[in-house]
């Protein structure tokens, strides 16, 4: 038989270790009620914010969108910019085609200058891609060259041989070749809005476009089902603020205005991440 000592320590050890074991319910119930909260908030988040894929366009490349990214992934976007091989229309738009068969989740998709015409054949069929979003840029209809889209009065509608440095370039089709734009076109037509020191380093990086890709025909245009939203630069000498205003319309567009060249995603990246934005929100799953 227990002494009172031994009895009163044996029912304090038996209260210690109910009140340990009702304890450690508590926290694995507290655990496994959040787990599915916390799992839906995430879900939830991430649909509601697509992909932002970025294509670059005709002598430029990727790191022409720095600044617009930095702002899109302060705002909590996920952004790439894709490689544009800018070797032919059909080719070009075949290349992104894959890309984007490899995002997870809703797309907004977003082209400069020759880099629209891209979007507008990549986007075909591809029921992720939520919104297209042209920043300066070509919205060509079924048939259409790039170059027939430039608008009357173009700088690139003069003589080519004060426009262009032609080069050969390998297993190029026959009369196929690389085009550059001289570097005084560059300055004073394509980055004119930019300090004449950082259009000159652009003009120096700048990749060219094949002269097969400017002559392709287009597509079907991916903006007759999906909705689309454009940045119209009111000073580019490349595309025509008239072009611009006439493809713009003619997809449906959201049209934005802006004081800006040919390049308004380095030189004004607010508006145009502005316009990227209310695309994004726009298509973003309503709760």
């Amino acid at each position: 038989m227990f002494s009172r000592r031994t009895s009163h320590s044996a029912l304090l050890r038996a209260a210690l270790a109910v009140l340990t074991g009702i304890v450690g319910m508590l926290m694995v119930a507290s655990s496994t009620s959040a787990a599915p909260a916390s799992a839906s908030t995430t879900a939830r988040t991430s649909e509601q914010k697509p992909t932002v894929i970025l294509v670059h366009g005709a002598w430029a490349d990727s790191s022409s969108w720095s600044s617009v990214i930095t702002r899109l992934q302060n705002h909590g976007y996920t952004v790439l910019a894709a490689p544009n091989p800018l070797r032919s229309l059909s080719g070009d738009a075949a290349y992104l085609r894959d890309f984007l068969a490899t995002i997870a989740g809703p797309i907004v998709l977003v082209g400069h200058s020759y880099g629209g015409a891209v979007i507008t054949n990549a986007a075909n069929g591809n029921n992720a891609v939520k919104a297209l979003v042209y920043i300066d840029a070509f919205a060509p209809d079924q048939g259409e060259t790039v170059n027939s889209l430039t608008g009357a009065g173009s700088a690139l509608g003069g003589d080519p041989a004060t426009l262009f440095d032609i080069r050969p370039y390998p297993a190029a089709p026959a009369g196929d070749a690389d085009v550059y734009l001289k570097p005084a076109v560059f300055v004073q037509s394509f980055a004119q809005d930019l300090s004449r020191s950082a259009a000159v380093v652009l003009s120096a990086t700048q990749r060219p476009l094949t002269l097969g890709a400017g002559n392709e025909p287009s597509g079907a245009p991916a903006w007759r089902t999906i909705p689309s939203w454009y940045l119209l630069g009111t000073q580019d000498k490349i595309i025509t603020p008239a072009s611009q205003q006439a493809m713009a319309k003619r997809a449906g567009s959201h049209i934005t205005r802006v004081r800006a060249s040919h390049v308004s995603l380095i030189s004004h990246p607010a508006e145009t991440t502005d316009v990227i934005l209310a695309a994004a929100r726009a298509t973003a799953p309503k709760d």
